[in-house]
């Protein structure tokens, strides 16, 4: 794609594999904006997070090309494939960055998991506006009509203003019908952790192993949460969370520097 080119050049990705009911439609809704260059990898990589691959060789295959659209299939993670597109595949660097649209909340502290949230981070950090949708319907045949229209609106309106630099948007949608939506909650983080249980079992060979169960724990003052994006899905409204790549915690940093008040010493 050439520099001279007029509309948004647009990068969608996500974690679910290329063949994800929710990929195929977040590009749909891409191609409305702009010209479009896709990439995932062939099987679902929920929960990669930013995991990148440095052990084994990445490979890229073009699936399909015509005017103003470009699809590959990777053998990386969905940070690998922004990587990618990043720095081999693109003639130029994206105006936007899409992931997902996710099966499945990617809410609360489910974001340090999410391979969806992951490559959205990657474009943040690297200059590049970014968004990661979730739909909260893990079912292979969910229902997009919903999230389609929240997607078109939230990315006509980071196109139309733009994000700071380093900070991308977490936005995850009810599985409700479009009518049942109560609209867009601008929130914060849920205090809230996966709390986890293995589960073992025994293989037909006689030999033990764990299966990963476990429940989402909600730390928030029951019936409160006002504000967050917790509170906001369970009360229909799409939550839109900004998530910033600096992951300082500066109030805590000041009083960290108290310490040294106190008798701290410096390593020599």
């Amino acid at each position: 794609m050439r520099e001279t080119d007029n509309r948004p050049l647009i990068l969608v990705t996500n974690d679910d594999g290329i063949d994800a009911k929710g990929f195929r439609e977040l590009i749909r809704i891409a191609e409305e904006f702009g010209e479009v260059v896709a990439i995932s990898a062939q099987i679902p990589m929920s929960g990669m997070s930013h995991a990148i691959t440095i052990k084994v060789p990445l490979r890229v295959k073009l699936l399909e090309e015509r005017n103003g659209f470009k699809k590959y299939l990777t053998t990386g993670t969905p940070v690998d494939g922004v990587k990618l597109a990043f720095h081999s595949l693109l003639g130029r660097r994206p105006d936007l960055l899409l992931s997902g649209i996710n099966h499945g909340s990617n809410s609360s502290s489910s974001i340090l998991y999410s391979g969806t949230m992951g490559a959205a981070m990657e474009g943040a950090v690297n200059h590049v506006p970014s968004i990661g949708f979730s739909l909260l319907d893990y079912r292979v045949d969910a229902d997009f009509e919903a999230s389609a229209g929240i997607a078109r609106e939230v990315i006509r309106m980071v196109l139309e203003k733009g994000l700071p630099d380093g900070i991308c948007l977490n936005v995850n949608i009810p599985s409700v019908p479009a009518s049942e939506l109560r609209g867009i909650q601008f929130c914060h983080q849920a205090n809230g952790y996966w709390k986890e249980e293995f589960e073992k079992r025994t293989d037909p060979n006689g030999h033990d192993y764990y299966w990963l169960t476990g429940f989402f724990h909600n730390r928030e003052p029951r019936g409160g949460g006002l504000g967050t994006d917790e509170w906001a899905l369970a009360n229909h409204y799409v939550s839109v969370v900004p998530i910033q790549t600096d992951m300082t915690a500066y109030p805590f940093l000041e009083k960290m520097k108290e310490w040294e008040k106190s008798g701290m010493k410096h390593g020599s």
